[in-house]
Order: C-alpha cells, then structure tokens, then sequence
C-alpha cells in the first residue's frame, strides 16, 4: 500500500513537472524575436501573404513576417 502511495506521488510530480517545462518553453517562443511563416503557412491559417510589406495579414498568422 506504501508503495502504491508513494508510486502515485512520483508519477503526480513528472508530470506536474513537464507541465512546468511546456509552459516555459511555450512561453519563451511567445517573447522571443520575430516569428516567420511561409506564405503556405499563411494561407492555410486563413490569412493573406502580403509580399510587398512581407507580412501575414489576418488569420492565425496575423502580423507575423513571410519568411
């Protein structure tokens, strides 16, 4: 029963601890320098590849420079 107890802790703190990892990770890309996409990429979420100002405009994309 011990064993359950402390195999149930162990499992609860790798997890809360990838947790923690993913949301630093997630975080740093989110402040880190300009993001690009391809015009592809643009398109498909849902934006228009403006080549001229080299920019995503709308969609998931928005703002994020064509690369």
């Amino acid at each position: 029963m011990r064993i359950r107890r402390i195999l149930a802790a162990v499992i609860a703190t790798a997890a809360l601890a990838g947790l923690g990892l993913t949301g630093a990770a997630t975080a740093a890309t989110a402040q880190g320098g300009p993001s690009y996409v391809t015009p592809s990429q643009c398109r498909q979420g849902g934006g228009t590849a403006d080549l001229t100002d080299n920019l995503c405009k709308g969609g998931t994309h928005d703002g994020q420079q064509i690369d």
